[in-house]
């Protein structure tokens, strides 16, 4: 595991679709990612958001950015409350 950085940006996740049911995404600011199970601390919440995915089309709604919506190359099934922090 990468030591925190100031450019870290974290997205917990609980719902269906995932790797788990609830997991914690790591994002370092030279663009690598890093998963893993359960909810990872230190965690500063920064907005809240809901994310359902069904074949191609995926819908975001964020607390911070409002509703959006996206066109994805893999075909997936994901509906799961997200918590975007650092």
């Amino acid at each position: 595991m990468k030591s925190p950085d100031i450019q870290v940006k974290r997205y917990v996740e609980i719902g269906v679709g995932n790797r788990w049911l609830v997991r914690t995404e790591t994002e370092y600011h030279d663009g690598t990612e890093e998963e893993c199970r359960g909810f990872a601390k230190p965690f500063t919440m920064e907005s809240l958001y809901v994310r359902i995915w069904i074949g191609r089309r995926v819908w975001i709604w964020d607390s911070k950015e409002g509703m959006k919506r996206a066109t994805k190359a893999t075909r997936r099934f994901k509906c799961v409350i997200g918590f975007k922090g650092r």
